[in-house]
């Protein structure tokens, strides 16, 4: 019978190595000699260092080194990460923390102290004094730069402006109009595994790094431009990755002074960052101010649609957060205004984080739809149901599906939307007000690029190679259900290797690209392979496929067999076995560029859903409790329900802590952060989470390798709009600054 893999709910194949302790991540890997470094942070966010004192901390027990920029090897400059350049690199700044005397932000790396244990390396660190001398005052306010800003030359890879008819003065004329502003704090990623790295030499010229990265290929570019290397002397291992969520797509300053304190002490060194350093040296998400101002007739058509703002970014750095993508693809509008601008703060340099542009935008974007149609007296999902667009509105081509409104009429009907009164404070119990949200998903259905080889055995088991990353997303599990379908062979017969730069090349794993990616890479790899199988076949007239084309074939029960005729065909090992062959092999690379190219510029590739939420809110301490969630997402074919599911659980938490909890804080002093802690940044924990419901409509994206789009951050998206936007329906006040806490109620 033909195996049908992709779909089921199957277990992680990764899932007992992780719950027996056997997994092991980038701080587990057993080295022998191993040192400690330890990094001391700056206590400035702009100036220059004057002068170390670190006697006392190089005659403390068990130091090898204390690196300074004083006496650090020099490096070289490095490419700044940029996620639309087709060649890699992971760097977050230009800056050459500890080849400078340049102090560019509070935290940033001031040296390096390196000792037998880890005990001895932060006694060491703690003993080193630094001084400064301070330059002109740090700029660290988003609002005080404001007047500075200006428009980057790009977003990602996009203009930072679109311009379609005359929205300002559309809007003016509309009958109905809302125009506000919406602001979102910095969020710090804070995943369970802190970032890592272990570094040694093997002679002058071979670097091996052990990396808790979600980009290998990046990282080693990076490095091998730093030590002046052949990228080929530069081998990067990421086995297990204990969450990323974006933070680890770079490779901040720690990385690549792991490597240099190796070759100072001539032994593996090992840097691990406590929770704190996270916050300091760990690029967060960007503050934002959006301006959202939408028009709209009667009947609630969009007249006019506004999204403009600003974000920051340091002054090290230029990725602009794209909070305005999503506009440009949800809703139908004549006329169309969106605009980006940046500042340069003296910070962190700024990253990615879940669903990054797009969680933010939805907030102020979804937010705003809801105030329009309390302003039209019109239920919140037939606003946005009349103004569905019948194509992409600003790239003015297809989508390559869509299915949003379905996606509304399963959520109404599951969450029971047409019961609720839709009059604000309606309904209390006791001192809790209770009300509920809606708010559309949207995120990118991006591809990337990937090779995969494929190798398979007269036993008929096969391995599948890739230099992915499995960050607990699912996807070893994934793809081995994708190649056991491909080849027609039991899940259990196919195992994939990952996670090391000598294996075929991939691209980071971040924006939801390495289902569509890998799979790809995976489906065409397979291709060759049966098509390699059956060109041996047909050689001998003894063989049933002697005669056979591939397309009067399919692959199962452990070979090709013709598909009229269900019982004629031959196994692989039999092909293998007529040869004098043990194994196979076939290699592959995802896309193709020139088909798949084509096929982007004539199609809109995005993933849509909606959010339903239900709140309560103390009357008279302003609690906020989420109470009830409904999720659905129309992200293409669903590859395995139950990972799948676990990644939208997350993301709608993820989402959840983005509107009621988390924020960093910063003191406009001195860049401080005095939250810099779990205990101080607060992230949502089970007790504080409901039931949260999630369904994915499955409807495969003809367009697209399995009819997939990655599922990994479509559910942040829209999340926090709809608890705002459930709260004004619960206590009647519009929250437009995250995070929703209770003074802002009271």
């Amino acid at each position: 019978m033909k195996t049908k893999e992709v779909g089921r709910p199957l277990d992680r194949v990764d899932g007992c190595l992780k719950v027996t302790g056997q997994a092991r991540y980038t701080a587990e890997i057993p080295v022998g000699q191993v040192a400690y470094g330890v990094l001391v942070r700056s206590t400035i966010a702009k100036g220059r260092i004057v002068a170390y004192d670190t006697k006392a901390a190089e005659q403390a027990p068990g130091v090898l080194a204390v690196i300074t920029h004083e006496n650090a090897p020099k490096r070289h400059p490095t490419k700044e990460f940029d996620p639309s350049d087709k060649e890699p690199s992971a760097s977050p700044t230009t800056l050459l923390v500890l080849n400078t005397d340049e102090v560019s932000w509070h935290g940033q790396p001031v040296a390096v102290v390196v000792a037998e244990t880890l005990d001895q390396a932060e006694h060491a660190a703690a003993l080193v004094r630094v001084s400064y001398a301070e330059a002109e005052p740090a700029r660290l306010s988003l609002v005080a730069e404001k007047p500075r800003a200006f428009v980057p030359e790009k977003v990602l890879n996009e203009k930072p402006e679109v311009k379609q008819g005359n929205a300002e003065e559309a809007l003016a004329a509309a009958p109905f109009k809302i125009d506000y502003t919406y602001t979102t704090p910095p969020y710090s990623h804070n995943a369970i595994e802190a970032h890592n790295t272990l570094a040694y030499w093997e002679g002058e010229d071979q670097l091996i790094v052990y990396d808790s990265t979600q980009y290998i290929f990046g990282v080693r570019k990076m490095l091998s431009e730093m030590f002046a290397l052949s990228e080929e002397n530069v081998r990067v291992v990421s086995a297990f990755v204990g969450g990323a969520f974006g933070s680890k797509g770079r490779a901040w300053p720690h990385v690549g002074l792991t490597a240099m304190a190796a070759k100072v002490v001539g032994r593996p060194v090992k840097v691990d960052l406590p929770r704190k350093d996270m916050f300091y040296m760990v690029g967060p998400r960007t503050p934002s101010e959006q301006r959202v101002a939408l028009g709209a007739d009667a009947e609630g058509r969009l007249q006019a649609v506004i999204h403009t703002g600003t974000t920051a970014s340091s002054t090290s750095n230029t990725f602009a957060e794209h909070f305005s993508f999503v506009t440009r693809h949800l809703y139908a509008s004549a006329n169309i205004l969106i605009q980006q601008k940046l500042v340069r703060l003296d910070m962190v340099p700024n990253t990615f984080m879940r669903a990054p542009g797009e969680g933010i935008g939805t907030f102020a974007l979804e937010s705003a739809m809801d105030e329009l149609a309390y302003a039209l007296r019109l239920d919140p999902i037939e606003l946005r149901l009349r103004n569905e667009p019948g194509k992409d509105p600003t790239m003015h081509v297809p989508f390559s599906s869509r299915h949003l409104k379905e996606c509304f009429a399963q959520g109404a009907e599951k969450f029971g939307w047409n019961q609720r009164n839709p009059e604000p404070r309606s309904q209390r119990e006791g001192p809790w007000l209770i009300g509920q949200g809606v708010a559309s998903a949207f995120y990118p259905a991006n591809k990337r690029s990937a090779e995969v080889k494929v190798h398979i055995s007269i036993d008929d088991t096969v391995v599948l190679q890739s230099a992915t990353h499995e960050m607990g997303t699912g996807t070893a599990t994934v793809q081995a259900q994708n190649a056991a379908d491909q080849l027609g062979l039991p899940v259990g017969k196919v195992r994939f290797e990952y996670g090391d730069s000598l294996l075929p090349k991939a691209n980071g794993s971040f924006g939801s690209t390495t289902t569509i990616t890998v799979g790809g890479a995976v489906e065409l790899a397979c291709e060759d392979l049966k098509r390699q199988l059956l060109r041996l076949a047909v050689k001998h007239p003894s063989s049933p496929l002697h005669e056979a084309s591939y397309d009067d074939l399919e692959a199962r029960d452990n070979g090709l067999f013709y598909k009229d005729h269900p019982t004629q065909g031959e196994t692989y090992a039999a092909i293998l076995a007529r040869e004098g062959k043990d194994s196979l092999e076939a290699q592959a690379s995802f896309p193709a560029f020139l088909k798949e190219k084509l096929e982007e510029m004539a199609y809109s590739f995005h993933s849509f859903g909606a959010q339903f939420c239900e709140v309560r809110v103390h009357e008279d301490t302003g609690e906020v409790l989420v109470s009830r969630w409904v999720g659905v997402y129309d992200c293409g074919t669903i590859l395995n329900e139950k990972t799948a599911r676990s990644q939208f659980l997350g993301s709608v938490t993820m989402g959840i802590g983005m509107a009621l909890w988390e924020e960093t804080k910063w003191d406009l002093r001195d860049g401080r952060i005095p939250n810099s802690s779990l205990s101080e940044y607060h992230v949502p924990v089970a007790v504080g989470l409901p039931r949260i419901e999630v369904h994915a409509l499955s409807i495969p994206d003809p367009h697209t390798p399995l009819g997939a789009h990655g599922a990994g951050e479509i559910a942040v998206t829209g999340a926090a709009a709809a608890i705002a936007n459930a709260v004004y329906h619960a206590t009647g006040k519009r929250i437009r600054n995250l995070p929703i806490t209770p003074d802002k109620l009271l």
